[in-house]
């Protein structure tokens, strides 16, 4: 049953910047959910880079927008069931419902979003929370997921690395908060042949208070050995890219 707690005490969503509207859709470009990844996130996945072959809009801005649209419900849990692809038309459906599709105009579903008890729509609070959880969240590679695929022996093809965002869920003792940071909790790995599931456990906390708890789970494909030496090159560019990045932006700002 969802019960509203507060209303929005602002409109202006930081996320305006990263998706339009056209006829009631949301469009996201490439080049918008590229930025999104990189700067908001600091998650720098080759399949967000914009001009990437399989390239797709990163799985935690869906989870933003969804919040931005639908407020932050006391239970949430999000499947992320399609690659968004560059400039695709995605309905946010207005509705009250418990369960939600995200679909694109042929019907195609992307995300399913169900929800609970009280909700909030005080955007303080929501914005809040998306910059700490996607900033927790695009930092799992490396300092989370290498440490787990050496514990189990395992890694993914790293040509051609397929880590999939399968889904997230969320829960909170209560939504009677202004500020949210999210902390990381022990994390777990299963490995299934070559399939394996990881769960990022973290707890969200509000002046030192834990005020909710959550996991996100990532489908990896590990379909070899895992070898410390290719790994770790494979690390060390993927920082050096971010570093350069992130450098090259904090230049054009100061």
């Amino acid at each position: 049953m969802i019960r509203r707690i507060r209303n929005s005490t602002n409109n202006n969503m930081f996320l305006n910047d990263f998706y339009s509207v056209h006829e009631g859709n949301v469009s996201i470009v490439a080049e918008k959910a590229s930025m999104f990844a990189k700067e908001v996130a600091h998650d720098f996945n080759p399949l967000h880079d914009a001009d990437a072959k399989r390239f797709c809009v990163p799985g935690d801005l869906l989870f933003s927008l969804a919040l931005e649209k639908y407020g932050l419900s006391q239970h949430m849990h999000f499947i992320f069931s399609g690659m968004v692809g560059h400039d695709v038309l995605l309905n946010f459906p207005e509705t009250d419902a418990e369960q939600i599709d995200v679909n694109d105009n042929q019907g195609k579903t992307y995300l399913q979003v169900e929800r609970s008890g009280a909700i909030s729509r005080d955007s303080a609070l929501i914005e809040s929370f998306i910059r700490d959880y996607v900033a927790f969240s695009g930092q799992n590679f490396p300092y989370v997921l290498v440490p787990l695929l050496a514990q189990e022996k395992v890694m993914f093809n790293l040509n051609r690395p397929l880590v999939i965002y399968e889904s997230m869920t969320l829960s909170f003792n209560h939504l009677d908060f202004q500020q949210a940071s999210v902390e990381m909790l022990e994390p777990k790995i299963e490995v299934n042949g070559k399939r394996a599931s990881a769960f990022l456990h973290f707890q969200i906390n509000s002046g030192g208070v834990i005020v909710g708890k959550g996991f996100k789970k990532l489908a990896i494909s590990v379909p070899s050995d895992y070898e410390a030496g290719p790994m770790q090159a494979f690390v060390d560019k993927y920082l050096a890219r971010k570093n350069d990045y992130l450098g090259n932006l904090a230049m054009g700002t100061s």
